[in-house]
């Protein structure tokens, strides 16, 4: 008898054990694949596809609306450069916004952005994001960051320039690109 009550609690240990650890894995496995879901937004919503840069961006709990609202000021600030949203500007952004699967308020609020300058606050409060993003970065990671939403700005900036919207950049959108720019140098 004493035999058949060890082999029942034995057993019950056992079942209870791998109970326990099918649930500890089955919770990685929800953890790993609600990271990739996420960075797989952030790229979507930013246009980033270096995974440095996404993986940091989730280990700092950014998620793709605030990615594309970051994303996005650049461009509006640099069309609007120049006191005017050229049309050609406004298309470049808002084919920028529908690559970033923008949408409900944060579209409200870039139509309002495209239709009216935004406030000096917009540009203020991004700049200190990107200064206090930037400086968790390590150098090759804020560079790359640097690199793919500065590059963007430059689109829109160019997509209004010269012969045809091809190739001038204004000296005010130029001004604005070395002003965006310094947000990421100034850590």
């Amino acid at each position: 008898m004493s035999d058949e009550i060890l082999g029942g609690r034995r057993k019950a240990l056992e079942e209870s054990f791998f109970a326990k650890e099918s649930e500890k894995l089955r919770k990685t496995l929800q953890e790993k694949e609600q990271a990739k879901d996420k960075k797989q937004a952030l790229a979507a919503a930013s246009g980033i596809t270096d995974d440095a840069v996404l993986e940091h961006l989730i280990a700092l709990d950014i998620h793709s609306d605030t990615l594309a609202a970051l994303s996005l000021v650049p461009l509006v600030e640099v069309a609007w450069a120049d006191s005017t949203m050229d049309d050609n500007e406004r298309s470049a952004i808002l084919s920028a916004a529908k690559d970033a699967g923008l949408s409900g308020e944060s579209a409200a609020l870039l139509d309002g952005w495209l239709a009216k300058r935004p406030s000096y606050k917009v540009l203020s409060a991004w700049k200190d994001y990107v200064a206090a993003l930037a400086s968790t970065m390590d150098t090759a990671t804020k560079d790359k960051l640097e690199k793919d939403l500065l590059g963007r700005a430059r689109t829109v900036a160019e997509a209004a320039g010269g012969f045809l919207g091809i190739g001038k950049i204004s000296s005010e959108e130029e001004q604005k690109l070395e002003e965006l720019a310094r947000a990421f140098s100034s850590v």
